[in-house]
């Protein structure tokens, strides 16, 4: 059965992944990023050098130029009801803007960080008191806050914005909180303990390391809020008429809007790109701190990549399959627009009523193969060729029928039973949601069937379960539900990746039996990709063992513990014997 594709792996396929460039290179190469950087830049030229680059003070009047229009000698921007220039009051008021922003960020960070840290990752009374005075002040209203303190500051732009930094500071707070209570779980941080290093230390190196990207992305939406908050403090009037701002030039010109109805629309639309400036960038640097460096390729680029088989690999297989993966790979897009192969001219045959273990070390390639049989790859992946048969029809060739038959004729039995069950939605709501999105069939007669089998798969009181979320079930039970969601659509078979590998021993052969009964009971065959070969071992039939994305050896599971042929398989063999008997020894 065994069939290999002949054509030539992918065109420029780099077996070594380039080193990911740095953020601000990335942030270049972004087409908004580097807009919004550049027209940031240039705000910062205007506020630092403003001496040099306004053609005359903020506050000299020229009388013969009053209510001048744009453009015109003298005046780039016109000049406003005083004669002073336009142009030159946006320039030296950036420079005060900008200031007033940055004392917002700074007070907001300091406070709001520092608290959030310590709250996280202490906790307890600390986590309270902080979670406390951040709902009073954000219960209070801001703007109304600013106008009331007026009377105690007078025009104290700096003071104004300083308090406008602890009314925002909640909002790193909680942010900060959130990601540390995470963090502080993590097992990199109970070794840093260990190994004797102090709560300062962690918090300062490790804890402070991991929400800085959240932090970064904060602080754009931040700025951006303090110079829209500046700028209505001193629209209202509350600022220092005799300092010019974006606000200050904002209010002379819509006092005077009637005269000069165009001199609003200097301060407004530097205002107003300023802050779309920054909430892109904001946006921007989400992408790329949270992405992989790594974008899909287009549709023309996946046909690019392609690399058309040979019509034999296409070739409907023979025999009496429930499944056929002819030649299949898989690639992935570097960053540098070159493909990465991981999967290279695969054949798996799985045959009906028969349950066969895809085994090998993490990185293998068992996990793409059986998510490819499903459709549920990463965006970012490649088929790069090779074809899965399910009845004569070959799926890659239409994803119309992937899709049509994942639930339906394929079922899936995923790693890790209690993240894949919504927290949100009871067992029973959730199962009977599946159920009727593969089966035309009532809701009163996917609630009877759904209730038999979960008796069928050992849960004692199936009612009961019915009615729970998953919070209040374990995991062995949360497996056993999910069993029953993959076999509710009588599929013809079921795809398990490491179904077994949350549970403990006990509740581990209890599913395996499970699997075995299911498979006898239903003809079911099952494709089950795991690392342990005990389970391969207690479970399987025949087993592939995969290596750098090809299956180096396929037998039977009797003949392959006996008489393994390759090296890596006795390999594998060797270290799974070492395992127990370090086990049985402790």
């Amino acid at each position: 059965m065994s069939l290999r594709p002949t054509t030539a792996s992918v065109r420029a396929v780099r077996p070594q992944p380039r080193r990911r460039k740095p953020l601000v290179v990335r942030l270049i190469m972004n087409p908004l990023g580097a807009i919004t950087m550049l027209f940031l830049l240039f705000v910062v030229i205007l506020g630092v050098f403003a001496p040099l680059i306004a053609p005359a003070p903020p506050n000299v009047t020229d009388l013969n130029a009053v209510n001048a229009p744009p453009f015109s000698p003298g005046h780039l921007l016109g000049a406003d009801q005083s004669g002073r220039d336009v142009f030159s009051r946006l320039v030296w008021g950036t420079q005060p803007t900008i200031i007033g922003a940055l004392i917002v960020l700074i007070v907001s960070v300091a406070i709001g960080v520092t608290g959030g840290l310590l709250a996280g990752f202490f906790r307890g009374r600390l986590e309270a008191v902080g979670n406390f005075f951040t709902d009073v002040i954000m219960s209070l209203p801001g703007i109304v806050l600013l106008i009331a303190l007026y009377t105690l500051t007078g025009p104290n732009i700096p003071a104004a914005m300083a308090v406008f930094g602890i009314l925002v500071a909640p909002t790193y707070f909680r942010l900060v909180r959130a990601v540390v209570v995470g963090v502080r779980g993590e097992l990199y941080v109970d070794a840093a303990r260990v190994v004797g290093l102090s709560n300062t230390r962690i918090i300062g190196r490790h804890v402070l390391w991991a929400v800085r990207g959240p932090v970064i992305i904060q602080s754009a939406f931040i700025i951006a809020a303090g110079i829209g908050i500046q700028a209505g403090v001193d629209f209202l009037g509350l600022g220092n008429p005799s300092q010019p701002s974006w606000g200050t030039v904002m209010q002379d010109a819509f006092n005077n809007i009637y005269n000069n109805p165009i001199g609003v629309w200097w301060p407004a639309l530097l205002i107003s790109l300023t802050i779309l400036c920054l909430v892109l960038l904001g946006n921007v640097l989400r992408d790329e701190l949270q992405s992989t460096g790594v974008k899909p390729l287009t549709v023309r680029q996946r046909r690019h990549a392609v690399d058309r088989s040979e019509p034999s690999v296409r070739a409907v297989p023979r025999g009496d399959y429930a499944i056929a993966v002819r030649g299949l790979r898989v690639g992935y897009p570097e960053s540098d627009g070159h493909i990465q192969e991981v999967v290279h001219g695969v054949d798996l045959v799985v045959r009906k009523g028969e349950i066969h273990g895809l085994v090998g070390e993490s990185g293998s390639g068992k996990s793409q193969i059986a998510f490819s049989t499903l459709g549920i790859l990463p965006k970012e992946a490649v088929t790069l060729g090779g074809s899965i048969w399910l009845d004569g029809e070959d799926l890659l060739a239409d994803p119309k029928r992937l899709v049509q038959a994942r639930g339906r004729r394929i079922g899936y039995v995923p790693q890790e039973p209690m993240s894949n069950l919504d927290p949100s939605f009871t067992i029973g709501a959730q199962l009977t949601y599946g159920l009727r999105a593969v089966k035309k069939i009532s809701k009163v007669e996917a609630r009877r069937q759904l209730l038999a089998l979960l008796a069928r798969v050992g849960i004692r009181e199936p009612e009961q379960v019915f009615k729970m979320f998953p919070h209040e079930i374990s995991g062995g039970m949360a497996q056993r539900v999910l069993i029953c969601g993959a076999v509710a659509a009588d599929p013809e078979i079921i795809v398990a990746d490491e179904a077994t590998t949350a549970l403990d021993v006990t509740v581990q052969a209890e599913v395996l039996e499970l699997l075995r009964e299911l498979s006898r009971e239903r003809g079911l065959a099952m494709i089950q990709v795991t690392h342990n070969l005990g389970v391969v071992a207690d479970l399987c039939d025949v087993v592939s063992v995969m290596r750098d994305g090809r299956i180096v050896e396929e037998a039977k599971v009797d003949d392959l513990f006996e008489s393994p042929k390759e090296q890596y398989t006795k390999e594998l063999l060797a270290s799974s014997r070492s395992v127990e008997i370090i086990e049985e020894a402790s």
